[in-house]
């Protein structure tokens, strides 16, 4: 495997570790924001990867391409709290389908993965200078 790949390998990682975080932001930032029980509000988002080839003379190096953002299908979480102005009329509010824990979960998931990424970008540049020096010597 060339180095260039392991560079596109590592690159589109970064960049799915990057849009995975976006969505758990963007599901942290929702998690409260109560909406009627009869409108649509906020539901938790998904991002769905791929493996891709990287070239075609290696197939068996495969980088990661970001498919497509799905909602998350399950109902809103429905708190009793009948002073709430957007309380239906058996006093109930909905809230966003996010559960908190799992989203810090897959924070935590997706910033590890994003920090060996990088770790490898790292330790690829450095091999290609110590090569290049001895080329030089």
């Amino acid at each position: 495997m060339s180095v260039a790949n392991v560079f596109h390998i590592a690159a589109s990682a970064l960049t799915a570790q990057s849009m995975r975080l976006n969505a758990v932001a963007s599901n942290l930032a929702n998690a409260e924001s109560a909406h009627a029980s009869t409108g649509e509000g906020y539901k938790a988002k998904q991002v769905v990867f791929q493996a891709v080839p990287i070239a075609r003379e290696t197939p068996w190096a495969q980088g990661v391409r970001m498919t497509g953002v799905i909602e998350d299908p399950a109902p809103p979480r429905l708190v009793f709290d009948p002073r709430h102005p957007l309380a239906n009329a058996q006093g109930y509010v909905a809230y966003p389908n996010v559960d908190p824990v799992e989203e810090m979960v897959n924070m935590i998931s997706a910033s590890r993965s994003y920090q060996t990424n990088a770790e490898v970008m790292t330790t690829a540049k450095e091999l290609v200078q110590r090569t290049l020096a001895l080329l030089q010597a």
